[in-house]
């Protein structure tokens, strides 16, 4: 019998059919990160409207845990409004997915930085504009 490998049933939901996945053509804000460590790359791009993230997307390259954090930030951050959403870190992520295993929570972390920086991106682009 295979044995799990610590994950969770929601995380291997996640990764199996994750949420949100895709690119947002000229988004309001995008969000890149990378872990040169482990070599995973998570985009984020969102879509605002009355200062709420109406939609929002994700590229990972990665693994699976990068790739199930990445589906449930999208999951929690989508309906927020773009404060609420700053405040997703990444033991919110880890905790909505039921626990990571110790060595894959920096996957949760990357999740809840790609957010934060496609809000900054956000913020950024409406000073300047």
């Amino acid at each position: 019998m295979a044995e799990q490998i610590g994950y969770s049933q929601k995380v291997m939901e996640h990764f199996m059919n994750p949420h949100n996945v895709g690119v947002i053509e000229n988004p309001d804000g995008y969000g890149k990160v990378g872990n040169p460590v482990c070599g995973d790359i998570m985009e984020i791009f969102i879509k605002v409207k009355d200062d709420v993230i109406e939609d929002i997307k994700f590229r990972t390259f990665g693994c699976g845990s990068a790739i199930a954090t990445s589906s449930m930030v999208t999951d929690m951050a989508k309906g927020k409004t773009l404060d609420e959403a700053m405040k997703i870190t990444r033991d919110d992520v880890a905790s909505e997915l039921d626990g990571l295993p110790p060595r894959k929570m920096h996957c949760s972390n990357l999740a809840a930085e790609a957010l934060h920086a496609a809000i900054e991106d956000y913020r950024k682009k409406q000073k300047s504009g």
